[in-house]
């Protein structure tokens, strides 16, 4: 498993959108790190119900220890993109920032804005 196109943010509880790459090749979008009451944890992806149901349901399941293997995959690679200095607020972080690549040019099609986030 690799995680993908990481990008960070300050949404409420939600802090990074990301995609998993498998070791088959399957590429799945749409995960989710947030902030819960113990710590850091993923949510998978998920789709709003049909009719007057306001409730999201994952579209994406894993076995128990695949989730916490991911987890833990995705924690570690938030921590080490997101290693902040010692005078660098955290909470300035604008949504729609792309992590800094080697091109000049920016994809606006890979920003997120607050419509894309399903809560």
């Amino acid at each position: 498993m690799k995680i993908t196109n990481m990008r960070k943010g300050s949404w409420g509880k939600l802090t990074a959108f990301f995609d998993v790459v498998t070791e088959e090749g399957f590429t799945v979008k749409g995960f989710k790190l947030v902030q819960g009451i113990n710590g850091l944890f993923v949510g998978f992806p998920s789709q709003k119900g049909k009719g007057d149901d306001d409730e999201y349901y994952d579209t994406v399941w894993a076995e128990k220890d695949l989730r916490e293997e991911l987890s833990q995959l995705a924690i570690d690679y938030y921590g080490q993109e997101a290693m902040p200095t010692e005078n660098t607020p955290t909470s300035n972080v604008e949504p729609a920032e792309a992590p800094a690549t080697s091109t000049t040019s920016l994809d606006t099609s890979d920003q997120i804005t607050d419509d894309d986030i399903p809560f």
